[in-house]
Parts: C-alpha cells; structure tokens; sequence
C-alpha cells in the first residue's frame, strides 16, 4: 500500500466537511464488516443502504455493523483469530487483551446478522453456546462463528465534537462465510432498507460517508495485496483537524 495512497485518503478524510461543534464525547468500539463476493471476475462487496428517517446517516449506504456489547468477549466459537490479527487488533489501546480482540471480530459478525440477516460461520448438528439473547440467532439456526475467515483491514476514530463518536475496527470475510440467510431482516421498516452487492472499484459512486468510500480503498489495495494477515493496517484519527494515518 503505497504512501500516495496514504496522503490522498488522509488529506480527503481532512477537506471532508463536517459539523465539529458539538460536545466531545469518548469514542466507543465498534466493529464493521465488509463482505466480499468473489465468484465473478470482479469482487463485490455488501453495501446497505440505511433508513431515510434515522438522525445519523440516513439514506448513507454504509457496511453493517455497531457497538462492542458485553456478551460479544463470551460468545462461543470455532476456531480463533489469526495471532497477527489479535497483535494488531490490541495495538494503541488501553486495556490490550485476547478477549478484547475477539470480542471486535465478534461485535463485527453478530452487528451483520442483525442488520442483514447473514449468519457467518460454519453450520453444525449441535447448537453454539451462547451467553445471551442476543445472540439467539445463531443458537436458532447451528450456526458456530469462525474467526479464522476473518480479515482485519481498517481502523478509523471518529473526530472529535461529532454527535457520535466510534473508535471503529474495520473486518472482511469472504461471501462463502455465510452459512445461513434470517429472510424479511433488511425492509422499508428495518434499520437496513436495502442490500447492495456492488464492485470493490465502483461501490464508491454510491451516496456514502467519506469515510465508508475512504475504507473502500484501503479493501481494494488489500485484496489486490494478496489478503495476507501480516500485511499492516490503517489507523485513522485526527490531530488538530488534521487526519493521520498510522500503521498497525
């Protein structure tokens, strides 16, 4: 990933017009997950569209996802995530630990089946242990998380003085992850009102926020990287109104 690629992205999150005059707030983790479908010439990935009448973002096509909840660090799962992927997931945070990082990739995956009705992981006779409710879903349908299908690509802090702050890790998994489909989630009357599968290259020509287009990028250059784990992840936040990028 080159350092014009870095220069550009930052100084396009910096020009972004934004309203900063609210009162600060603490950022919280949240997890994202980006989807890709790749059994065509060209990769896709999964866009929705969120509802008209919601105060934060609304009509944006954004990736699914939202905030870390407590029983996410307690769900059951197959397999781990890869030990690159856990290093940089506890890098620049203030209480590093495995479960905190499991509990992002968790947050990604159970934050998908709730706005899409996408289940990720891998279907068995006997279903998972789960700590909560909210969780249910996958009890429901034997669905066990997988952690090793999960990449990390990104992680972005919210400005300061924005009505909602997200200190947001970014994740992606294959199409093929999906084990089971909740029909009727994604509605005019749902959080979600529509799915997208739109080319990694053109998916920005959507209506969405500088940020979801900036993350975009940094999914194409990983996938034409070749999707390793050890490859370094992009940390965006802002200094003085300027936005950095480090990497992880």
């Amino acid at each position: 990933m080159s350092d014009d690629l870095g220069l550009r992205l930052t100084d396009r999150m910096t020009k972004s017009e934004r309203d900063q005059n609210h009162p600060d707030s603490e950022p919280r983790n949240a997890a994202t997950l980006m989807l890709i479908d790749r059994s065509g010439p060209t990769p896709k990935v999964l866009l929705g569209r969120r509802h008209h009448g919601h105060k934060f973002m609304p009509g944006k096509f954004v990736f699914p996802g939202g905030r870390l909840e407590p029983h996410d660090a307690e769900m059951s799962t197959i397999s781990g995530l890869h030990p690159d992927i856990q290093t940089k997931l506890n890098t620049r945070v203030a209480t590093p630990s495995a479960d905190f990082a499991r509990a992002l990739a968790l947050t990604a995956i159970r934050e998908t089946a709730e706005e899409t009705g996408l289940l990720l992981g891998v279907k068995r006779d006997e279903p998972p242990a789960i700590p909560g409710d909210i969780w249910a879903e996958f009890a429901k349908a034997k669905v066990h998380p997988d952690l090793g299908q999960i990449h990390f690509i990104a992680r972005a802090i919210t400005p300061p003085r924005r009505p909602k702050r997200f200190d947001t890790r970014f994740f992606t998994a294959d199409a093929t992850s999906v084990a089971h489909k909740i029909e009727g989630v994604v509605g005019p009357d749902s959080e979600l009102v529509e799915l997208a599968w739109a080319p990694i290259s053109e998916a920005a020509k959507l209506d969405m926020p500088t940020i979801t287009g900036v993350i975009l990028e940094e999914l194409l250059a990983r996938v034409e990287a070749g999707m390793d784990n050890n490859l370094p992840v992009p940390f965006y936040f802002q200094v003085d109104g300027v936005f950095q990028r480090e990497l992880l």
